[in-house]
């Protein structure tokens, strides 16, 4: 959703607010204080605060009156894209739960989005095993002490909330999982699977490797895009999860290549349905 669509009697959240703004920024180029303010409702001051804030994060370049894109803002933080399709994300990760065997079993979950939403999701189940390398994900499933968690090390990349590089991948290298379940920033036939960054690839591919079954969930958004750096190819994933609004191009390349698709219609919150093929 663009600014255009932001009324102010709407008064989204901070969060919500910047969100929108970085995401006007990358189709634009180019944010004006006023124009914001009257689109968002709230004060000139508290829209520079915003910017400012924003540039601290190296999202934007603040200029009089406004502020403009920066080349290397391609990935949006993780908590300014939490809110966004949050009732898709939470279908997908429904589904994804039910699709979990009965028994002992280990799953893997890097960060993103809705794999948060997958972590909340998840059963308090005693032969459930957790490994994640997502700090957020292991504050998430760290409260149920039925299920076992284990976090790999690595260093934090504060826009993901994970944990990366050759300490994760080491960590990773001698566990067994039984599923792994990934959160990309793209998908495509062609293109394969991708993320913004490429040692949260490396981590991630490295995840890929050590399971069993491959499943990635994904909001429609995703489906069709390419980013810079590649996790794998698409026939390497079993599953995909995704949602309604996913181009319906995308979703027949990706099955036609082998991949078994899951589609959530999310019409409202409590009203959803799946169609598998």
């Amino acid at each position: 959703m663009s600014l255009a669509g932001v009324r102010p009697r709407e008064r989204a959240s901070r969060s919500e607010r910047m969100a929108e703004m970085v995401r006007e920024l990358g189709e634009t180029g180019r944010l004006r204080v006023g124009e914001l303010a009257r689109r968002f409702g709230v004060s000139e001051a508290t829209l520079r605060r915003d910017l400012t804030a924003l540039e601290e994060q190296r999202l934007l370049t603040r200029t009089h009156g406004g502020a403009l894109a920066q080349g290397a803002a391609a990935e949006l933080p993780v908590r300014y894209r939490e809110g966004r399709s949050r009732d898709a994300k939470r279908a997908i990760a429904r589904q994804a739960v039910r699709g979990l065997p009965a028994g002992p079993h280990v799953i893997a979950l890097t960060g993103g989005t809705t794999t948060g939403e997958l972590a909340k999701e998840l059963p308090d189940r005693a032969d459930l095993t957790v490994v994640t390398n997502a700090l957020n994900t292991a504050m998430e499933i760290v409260l149920r002490p039925r299920v076992k968690l284990v976090v790999v090390g690595g260093v934090s990349r504060p826009r993901s909330y994970e944990l990366v590089g050759p300490w994760a991948e080491q960590v990773l290298a001698s566990i067994n999982i039984g599923t792994a379940f990934l959160g990309v920033d793209g998908i495509d036939a062609a293109g394969g699977i991708t993320t913004h960054d490429e040692n949260e690839a490396r981590t991630n591919r490295a995840m890929l490797g050590r399971a069993q079954r491959v499943v990635v969930i994904a909001d429609g958004s995703k489906l069709g895009r390419r980013t810079l750096a590649r996790i794998g190819d698409v026939t390497e994933v079993d599953e995909l999860i995704t949602d309604s609004s996913a181009d319906a191009g995308s979703v027949a390349a990706i099955r036609a290549a082998g991949v078994r698709v899951t589609v959530v219609e999310v019409s409202t919150p409590d009203t959803r349905r799946s169609l598998v093929d």
